[in-house]
């Protein structure tokens, strides 16, 4: 008898095979949107299966996105996202790790995470929406508003200097740092990507506007540039020279480095517990 070979076709996944059947409740020209898009564009360029990927998100309107997703989602407690995602990584490495959310999630409340995680380096990719607002309760400011900035939270003007995302990542260890636009999906998904194949933790800043209290498109517009040519993304003074510009915005990778390399681990010596118990006996 002759044998009849197997052929079998490989799975190609395109943008809509991570699309869930939950539809985004966003308000309508949120940027938001952008980022969806893009996520589910870099995903089908690295071609993760969705069942080998998680996304964790904390609280806020950026943090419904897990439910948008055709993946294992987590919607965490507020400013929860990365202890979530680093457990999750650490118990499941086999796992591609994404750990999603805004402003408030990462740089208010959740803040006390973002260094360690960064510092530690664990194979994580961070997408963070930064509209410079607290969307979800109706418009007070958060950490990145500018100062001076009027809401309902401050009548008189915001009084603090906004935080600079990228210079806390970079000054913590992080080994890919980025920044990109909603506006711009197609660089955007570049980015996304970049940091999902890149071993280590990855941290995307997306320019993410709220259409409803803080509509910074044509103010984003104005100010966003591509990092030159001539960058070197190895370059850690030149990374933090572009994290701190506040004059305008470059978009584009930051840095880059190679991840740690983890350490030897001992040999470990035989344990003796009889020996251990006899030093407690009266």
């Amino acid at each position: 008898m002759t044998a009849v070979p197997i052929t079998s076709t490989p799975v190609v996944y395109k943008p809509a095979d991570y699309r869930s059947d939950l539809k985004p409740i966003w308000c309508p020209g949120c940027g938001d949107f952008g980022v969806l898009a893009a996520i589910q564009q870099a995903l089908a360029a690295v071609q993760i299966n969705p069942k080998d990927l998680a996304v964790v998100s904390g609280i806020g309107c950026s943090s419904r996105l897990p439910g948008f997703l055709q993946t294992y989602g987590l919607h965490t407690v507020h400013g929860r996202a990365l202890p979530a995602a680093i457990g999750l990584k650490i118990a499941r490495p086999d796992l591609t790790v994404m750990a999603v959310g805004g402003d408030g999630d990462f740089f208010s409340i959740g803040l006390g995470h973002l260094p360690h995680a960064a510092r530690r380096d664990l194979d994580i990719t961070v997408v963070v929406m930064d509209n410079a607002i607290y969307g979800l309760t109706k418009g007070q400011t958060s950490p990145t508003s500018p100062r001076g900035h009027v809401t309902k939270s401050t009548p008189y003007g915001q009084s603090a200097q906004p935080l600079h995302p990228l210079a806390i990542v970079l000054s913590s260890g992080a080994s890919f740092v980025a920044r990109g636009f909603s506006s711009q999906p197609k660089q955007l998904a570049e980015l996304i990507k970049a940091g999902l194949e890149h071993r280590g933790f990855a941290f995307i800043h997306v320019l993410s506007p709220c259409v409803t209290f803080y509509d910074t498109y044509k103010l984003y517009k104005e100010l966003v540039y591509n990092l030159p040519d001539s960058h070197d993304p190895s370059d850690l003074d030149a990374a933090m020279h572009y994290a701190i510009e506040s004059e305008r915005l470059p978009l584009g990778i930051f840095y880059r480095r190679p991840p740690l390399e983890p350490l030897p681990r001992p040999t470990p010596k035989p344990f003796d517990t009889q020996a251990y118990l006899n030093r407690f006996r009266a």
